[in-house]
């Protein structure tokens, strides 16, 4: 009897998919977070944020169509340098999803926290001056707790309300942003002049683009890299799929950031500046302040609503990174085993629901934990450009459905954006991140030591131009311009030029690291099947 066929996921429900994972917390707070920084400039965040992310996601669309397989994004460098860059990789993006899941929790709390119905008093309480509180807390791990429970028995319970979710997703902001236009359009708040447009200078423009979570809110784009083995005609949807998803997400989030600018009322500007301005739940709050109280009643129900659907289904996707990064040989044992019953590795869910929770508790606002997410996936990815190239040089006969004809100059530049996105992050945000990251070392010298130390050498070494990466991205966030947290030993914008050169020198160093182990023997075997698969789809 021939084996069932399952329908493949096309475009349209490929680009859907995508902007469900795109569109989470980060348009309730981005754009009040990005205007806090840099005034009206910050439309300019945007822009360039969706240029960083789109320039990365670039060199993944290749290699993602070469190797389809589940939790791919952390696998990539081990095929090209090795266990221990494989592992820098694999952890830093791990570090990303657990920070992802509480900081769509804490989106709902802060909302929560704003409710403006004397029923509803007792949730005062869970913010002070933008920080969780205690109370608060325990509603945050309340949440988490649900995230994870959704997840433990069956998946299946989520998807019964995709469609309720996808609605919310892209009905309430393109809502939001019709109402906010039609209560208060005050095109006068861009200024009349250069100074009034950037009124903190140009430096803030940068700085938002990495701590007022904007590449947090474009990050989701690797749920189509993901997905790889899934989807109808490879080829052409996984470019198309990429890209659509992001030019849609970016221009929603352009024109939300372009609404909340022009919907604030001058009065309140000439008051505060645009650094006093607070809206713990800024949306929600334009709109009671517009008067437009039904509004607010949707975004508070979508303050539930967008974060539920994000926070649950990447509970789903952290747990299958660690299961992946089990696969690699570093983590303990337990942490890859799968329910037998309903195909879910509990073991890695429950130790990412504590490690969140741990991760929420130390961070405990919204801006914070979405600038610690950024400099991890920045970080993670930096290895994207480098394996993209180096595996061009390693296997230049290995299958390819997608050849991107660009990606020898777009590499080194995606590779220098997500450098400077990363410096972006501040002082010292970008060295407790960094330091999270190193954490995971021993874990992997212990399985290193376990296994007699047999390639850790030749691994080391392909590995060596992350490690003095990360010890330079370090020092220079300590020596910077002030304008970035740091010391100003070396002023703005002489900081961006050194980061630059050098960041184009670890480019360097890394593409001429590559190694041939044992996992690119694998990754063949793997491209072999997508192979064998294209040619049939082909025929078809």
């Amino acid at each position: 009897m021939e084996a069932p066929k399952f329908k493949k996921i096309n475009l349209f429900q490929l680009v859907m998919l995508a902007l469900g994972s795109l569109i989470g917390s980060g348009w309730l707070f981005g754009s009040w977070e990005a205007t806090k920084i840099a005034g009206p400039a910050a439309i300019f965040s945007w822009i360039i944020g969706g240029l960083v992310i789109g320039s990365i996601a670039y060199d993944y669309v290749e290699i993602g169509a070469m190797f389809p397989e589940s939790g791919g994004m952390s696998k990539y460098a081990q095929y090209s340098h090795g266990s221990m860059l494989g592992f820098i990789a694999a952890w830093a993006n791990w570090v990303s999803l657990i920070t992802l899941i509480p900081i769509e929790a804490v989106a709902a709390v802060q909302y929560m926290s704003t409710w403006p119905w004397a029923w509803a008093r007792w949730t005062h309480h869970f913010l002070s001056n933008g920080v969780i509180t205690n109370s608060g807390l325990f509603v945050v791990f309340g949440f988490i707790i649900v995230f994870t429970a959704l997840n433990f028995w069956s998946v299946t319970i989520l998807t019964r309300f995709t469609s309720l979710i996808s609605v919310f997703k892209i009905g309430i902001p393109l809502l939001t942003i019709i109402m906010l236009t039609m209560s208060g359009f005050h095109p006068g708040n861009y200024g009349s002049n250069l100074h009034e447009f950037m009124p903190y200078g140009s430096a803030p423009i940068f700085t938002a683009t990495s701590a007022a979570g904007i590449i947090f809110s474009f990050d989701a784009f690797q749920t189509v890299i993901n997905m790889g083995g899934e989807i109808e005609h490879p080829k052409k949807n996984i470019g198309r799929g990429i890209t659509i998803s992001l030019l849609i997400s970016g221009i929603l989030y352009v024109i939300l950031q372009s609404t909340f600018i022009t919907a604030i009322p001058p009065k309140m500007i000439a008051a505060t500046g645009w650094h006093g301005i607070v809206f713990n739940s800024p949306f929600a709050d334009m709109a009671i302040l517009l008067g437009i109280h039904w509004l607010s009643v949707l975004l508070y129900m979508d303050a539930f609503v967008s974060p539920f659907g994000t926070g649950v289904s990447f509970v789903a996707n952290t747990a299958r990174a660690l299961f992946a990064m089990e696969g690699n040989r570093h983590v303990p044992h337990f942490l890859g085993k799968i329910n037998l019953k309903y195909g879910i590795p509990r073991y890695a869910m429950m130790v990412n629901t504590v490690l969140s929770m741990v991760m929420v508790t130390v961070f405990r606002s919204w801006a914070v934990l979405a600038t610690v997410l950024s400099t991890a996936t920045l970080i993670a990815y930096l290895t994207g450009p480098v394996t993209a190239v180096s595996l061009r040089k390693m296997g230049p006969d290995l299958y390819r459905p997608i050849r991107l004809k660009r990606l020898p100059w777009i590499a080194p530049i995606s590779f220098v954006l997500a450098s400077l996105a990363t410096y972006w992050a501040m002082w010292p945000t970008t060295i407790q991140v960094i330091l999270i990251i190193l954490l995971g070392l021993p874990f992997y010298f212990y399985y290193e030591w376990r296994n007699h130390f047999v390639s850790t050498r030749q691994a080391f070494k392909a590995s060596g131009w992350m490690i003095g990466y990360l010890i330079f991205i370090s020092i220079m966030s300590y020596i910077g311009s002030h304008q970035f947290n740091g010391q100003n030993w070396i002023p703005y914008p002489l900081d961006f030029i050194i980061i630059i050169i050098a960041s184009l020198g670890f480019y360097w160093w890394g593409i001429r690291s590559y190694i041939v182990t044992e996992d690119f023997g694998k990754a063949q075997k793997l491209n072999q099947e997508a192979k064998e698969r294209g040619e049939m789809e082909d025929d078809e």
